[in-house]
């Protein structure tokens, strides 16, 4: 977590992501990258070429570098390397190629929570960000004085699919010196017996090296509803998923269990591409 990319459209929540991420940076030695995109009405990739004038451009931005500059003062931030980036681009595609350019190894987003991406993006582009990202996105919907991560939970199905980002749920709770609970949720539609289903995760996380872990079996309505339930009744710090590119979810997570589990988590929500 040495590179931490934080999109920012300076509301109350992209500043709860901002203080979240200056935390993580401090713990780990880390430094931020803050990105505002300068998403003008009709735009179409090209702001000169899509009818904007050059002094309305240059308004814009200036008035951003200002919230920047002004941003950057935060006593919070205090002693970090903080760089700052203003870009004419689509959210979602700045976001991408930002993070790619400058291999970022976090990106850290606030939300709105139960209502969904309100305040950072509109529309579909948060979705599409957690989505697709090829590092680790996390989920901020509140103001978190002290970000501490004691309890880690991790849900899945367990495939062989999932090894290679489980690798780096590992590596986060390692780092964090976190417990990583483990949990497989039984749904009436796809129930495996706790011989089984023990099983199947003893077997996977034999293969890695984690520092603290435990495993749980919990029986819920449906997939959703288990994570959440779970991860409130051990008081969790962290919720982590793994998303599946364009395909959506893997079928652990099918249909739209990724977009709702984001959107109605209190509690901040890490997730990893497979």
């Amino acid at each position: 977590m040495k590179k931490i990319l934080i999109p920012t459209d300076f509301s109350q929540h992209a500043e709860y992501a901002l203080k979240v991420a200056a935390q993580i940076a401090k713990k780990h030695d880390g430094e931020i990258i803050l990105l505002h995109m300068l998403e003008l009405p009709h735009q179409s990739g090209d702001a000169v070429s899509s009818g904007h004038a050059i002094p309305e451009l240059m308004f814009f931005k200036n008035a951003a570098i200002n919230k920047l500059e002004s941003l950057m003062d935060a006593p919070y931030l205090d002693g970090l390397k903080v760089s700052e980036i203003i870009q004419f681009e689509l959210a979602f595609d700045g976001i991408m190629s930002l993070s790619k350019k400058n291999e970022v190894d976090l990106i850290v987003m606030g939300s709105h929570g139960a209502s969904g991406f309100k305040d950072m993006f509109i529309g579909s582009n948060a979705e599409k960000v957690v989505r697709h990202s090829e590092v680790p996105v996390l989920i901020i919907k509140k103001e978190i004085p002290d970000f501490n991560i004691n309890k880690f939970v991790f849900a899945s199905d367990f495939a062989d699919e999932v090894k290679k980002p489980f690798a780096k749920v590992v590596e986060v709770a390692n780092k964090f010196n976190a417990e990583l609970n483990l949990v497989m949720i039984n749904t009436p539609n796809s129930f495996k017996s706790t011989l089984v289903a023990q099983e199947i995760m003893d077997k996977f996380v034999a293969q890695f090296q984690v520092n603290k872990y435990s495993t749980h079996i919990f029986n819920d309505a449906n997939v959703e509803k288990g994570i959440l339930n779970f991860a409130n009744s051990i008081d969790a710090d962290l919720i982590g998923m793994c998303t599946h590119g364009r395909k959506g979810l893997s079928h652990f997570f099918n249909g739209s269990i990724s977009e709702d589990l984001v959107n109605h988590a209190v509690k901040p929500v890490l997730t990893f591409k497979i």
